[in-house]
């Protein structure tokens, strides 16, 4: 699992480093940068699957990602003693991203280029990134470094060439992630490539889950949930059935849920309701109802991720579902880690009282994402490579 979490100038997180625990529960006021801290996370996996780019891109570009406020806050600056202004830079302006997990480390820093008369030359460039041992980088904890188009590994404490021609707008994953030559980078893809981000199921009446459609073997819900009865039927055959039993019955007492045929290879989902004389279908039922069985489906999932992602859980949930849900989503956390980003105050009361979960709330400063109470000594060690 993470272990810890750094951003630095994306938004409104100037420089935010955070501990994490196998279930983690992030809250805050609206504008607190909860959104931001979701997509920061979401960035670093798109950077895995070679959509780093588009992914800003679809952002306004990476300039318009960056820290607005000044490149420091100092004490005078937080007091009011003297006004917020802007001054001449020590750094160039670069958007890191990194993470620390049991295993490996990970960080990146993307940067804009420098006069160019190329047309993209807005695209943002990789400029570092590293995969080191540890809790943290250090030099000697460092396994495989690339700056700019060079990439080099280290091998019995030495350092070889990889590569000389990385492009500066692919990451070191698109290029070098070679289970023989470069496991490290492979293992590491791999593992981002499996975190899996839930935030956008669909319910509303032209919902896929609403429909009948083709039963294929679905051990991971798609994120907008459009195969949710392949989804049910996968747990009921290769997934924990009784678990799924009991977390309808836990929300919906008497209730039970039911895959049924239709034509050849067509099937849909049915809900049986206790007293109702017939099972309703699924374009038949509340937003409410059809998002907690996709919540079902997507945390029940046969094949776990090491990172499960959820935002916003509760959205379209009546307040009576919330402890239903949170009890669904600690045993999730038992083959997961979990982020849960949540404005309930229902369910989070019931997640942390859980002794393995973390409660991280986050506040404004100045415009700047910070955590509340966290003081020096709460901060996780971390150093972000050299030029």
């Amino acid at each position: 699992m993470l272990t810890s979490l750094s951003i630095a100038n994306y938004r409104s997180i100037c420089d935010l480093t955070m501990p994490l625990e196998r279930l983690n529960v992030i809250t805050g006021e609206n504008g607190s940068g909860k959104s931001n801290l979701y997509k920061a996370l979401r960035l670093l996996a798109e950077i895995a699957k070679g959509g780093v780019i588009n992914s800003l891109a679809e952002e306004g570009g990476l300039a318009s990602t960056y820290w607005a406020g000044p490149e420091t806050l100092s004490a005078g600056m937080k007091r009011g003693d003297i006004p917020i202004e802007g001054v001449l830079r020590n750094h160039a302006l670069r958007l890191k991203l990194g993470f620390a997990s049991e295993h490996f480390g990970y960080a990146i820093t993307l940067g804009l280029p420098g006069p160019s008369l190329s047309a993209f030359s807005h695209d943002p460039e990789i400029k570092r990134e590293v995969i080191f041992n540890g809790a943290y980088y250090r030099p000697a904890s460092s396994l495989i470094e690339r700056k700019g188009n060079l990439v080099k590994i280290r091998e019995d404490k030495q350092w070889q060439l990889a590569s000389q021609k990385v492009p500066v707008y692919d990451s070191m994953f698109d290029q070098l992630a070679d289970p023989r030559t470069t496991p490290e980078v492979f293992q590491v893809r791999e593992t981002i490539r499996n975190w899996r981000f839930y935030d956008n199921f669909r319910t509303d009446k032209d919902a896929p889950a609403r429909h009948i459609h083709l039963l294929t073997r679905t051990p991971v819900l798609h994120q907008d949930g459009r195969d949710l009865a392949s989804a049910i039927q996968t747990i009921v055959e290769i997934g924990d059935k009784l678990a799924l039993m009991h977390a309808i019955d836990d929300a919906f007492p008497g209730c039970r849920l039911e895959v049924i045929q239709h034509n050849e290879g067509q099937f849909s989902l049915v809900f049986h309701q206790k007293g109702l004389l017939r099972p309703l279908s699924a374009a038949e039922l509340s937003d409410g109802t059809l998002r907690f069985i996709l919540w079902v489906a997507a945390l029940l999932t046969p094949r776990p991720p090491e990172l499960m992602v959820l935002n916003e859980p509760e959205t379209s949930l009546h307040p009576d579902l919330m402890p239903a849900l949170a009890r669904l989503i600690l045993q999730a956390s038992r083959h997961s880690q979990i982020w849960v980003i949540s404005h309930s105050s229902r369910l989070v009361n019931v997640l942390i009282r859980d002794p393995d979960c973390l409660a991280i709330e986050l506040e404004k400063e100045l415009g700047q994402t910070r955590i509340r109470g966290q003081k020096i000594l709460d901060i996780p060690i971390w150093h972000w490579p050299g030029k």
